[in-house]
């Protein structure tokens, strides 16, 4: 015949025994070394009693509440590494759908690309026109500076010979006033 235990009945006497044996300790005044033996004793107990209930739910094949615990980690973990991957998936369509408008992004540029290139061209060429154009003004207005440069000079050599003339008459009337002022005085 099999004998079950019950548990609930051992801890129950065990709690009486153990409670009436702290009632009577404590009327008296014992140390602390009475203190560490009940403390090692409850210990000892709850040891036993775990090992006795882990053997008793392995024999009925019902899980532990570590076994319960580990689950439960390996289910968070196995979660985590889910999102993970969920998280991986979305940024890889992403990525395909950016792809995709960056290329048609690139086309885009390239046709703005030839308008701008077609644009620049037609302004060089405008730019090149007004320097040809700047440039036989200038050599026009170079001839034309030279042509009133020569007409100015020869006006002021002109004017000079005059001025030389004024003077040189100047000079013969005041020398002609001296004569006349010396012949006067002799």
């Amino acid at each position: 015949m099999t004998q079950t235990v019950d548990m609930f009945e051992m801890w129950k006497n065990y709690f009486n025994q153990s409670s009436t044996l702290i009632d009577e300790k404590m009327k008296e005044q014992f140390s602390s070394q009475v203190i560490g033996q009940l403390l090692d004793m409850y210990l000892l107990y709850q040891k036993m009693l775990n090992e006795t209930t882990e053997r008793y739910l392995e024999q009925m094949n019902v899980p532990t509440r570590t076994d319960i615990t580990k689950i439960s980690s390996l289910i968070v973990n196995v979660d985590t590494k889910v999102d993970d991957l969920e998280e991986l998936l979305e940024e890889a369509r992403s990525k395909q759908l950016n792809q995709a408008e960056l290329q048609s992004e690139i086309k885009d540029f390239g046709k703005e690309l030839k308008s701008i290139d077609t644009k620049l061209n037609q302004i060089l060429i405008q730019v090149n026109s007004l320097i040809e154009l700047n440039n036989k003004k200038a050599v026009d207005n170079k001839e034309a500076a030279k042509i009133t440069t020569d007409a100015n000079n020869k006006e002021v050599t002109k004017i000079t010979a005059a001025a030389k003339n004024r003077r040189t008459a100047k000079n013969k009337v005041s020398a002609n006033k001296k004569r006349a002022a010396s012949d006067k005085d002799d």
